[in-house]
């Protein structure tokens, strides 16, 4: 049964700790993530990442599309820079990698797993 109490559904995201992200057979080096939501299955479809300053995700498939919202720094998906407010839609069997120089926190909602192709 689905609570109807709101407190049940806010995550404080000040206080909530960065755990590293991780994934079998993929380098996620330098990335930690704060989970705002799971779904049915356990998985978060939406997500806060902080890339630490030259870390980067491999190349992959999204088949259900993504979007995203870097809040802050700068990251570069498919050589385009993104700056702190930028927003991303990346439409279904969008293909890119995800890499900062700079460092970086990023929104995501991806609604389905990634397929990695690198």
């Amino acid at each position: 049964m689905k609570s109807t109490n709101i407190e049940d559904y806010i995550v404080q995201t000040e206080t909530a700790e960065w755990k590293p992200l991780l994934e079998q057979g993929v380098d996620t080096s330098g990335i930690s993530i704060k989970v705002l939501r799971r779904d049915e299955n356990g998985r978060p479809p939406s997500f806060l990442a902080k890339f630490e300053k030259g870390a980067k995700y491999p190349y992959h498939n999204h088949p259900e599309g993504e979007e995203l919202m870097v809040l802050e720094g700068s990251c570069i998906i498919e050589g385009a820079t993104l700056h702190k407010g930028d927003y991303l839609y990346t439409p279904p069997s969008y293909k890119h990698s995800v890499k900062t120089d700079t460092g970086c926190i990023i929104f995501f909602m991806v609604p389905a797993e990634v397929e990695i192709l690198e």
